[in-house]
């Protein structure tokens, strides 16, 4: 079973140009669908922004992502990009508005109030 790559394992710039191929909406389509199948108990969900540590350059700042996680089964619902810290309130509302959290316990530190 698996794969069998007659010339070795492809480098890191051959999965980066696969992934920059993608349709990012038609993924997370693909992604949600399967999330949904998979997550039937839902406990508690945690909110939560971090800086990408090394992903600036000199085109942009480092990205800053808020994140929603299912603590339980160890899963990121859904990810939303900000431009600074400064913004991440209104990328929680973004968010929050992207993923079903009826009957979830939401968790969210202070930079999200």
């Amino acid at each position: 079973m698996g794969l069998k790559f007659a010339n070795g394992v492809p480098d890191c710039d051959t999965f980066r140009r696969i992934f920059e191929k993608l349709d990012p909406k038609e993924l997370s389509e693909c992604l949600w669908g399967w999330l949904g199948y998979e997550r039937e108990a839902r406990a508690v969900v945690a909110i939560d922004g971090k800086t990408e540590r090394g992903s600036g350059n000199g085109e942009h700042a480092a990205y800053h992502v808020v994140t929603a996680f299912v603590a339980d089964s160890q899963i990121t619902l859904g990810e939303v990009v900000t431009e600074e810290k400064s913004n991440e309130i209104k990328a929680v509302l973004e968010l929050l508005k992207l993923i079903d959290i009826k009957g979830d316990i939401v968790t969210a530190d202070a930079m999200s109030c």
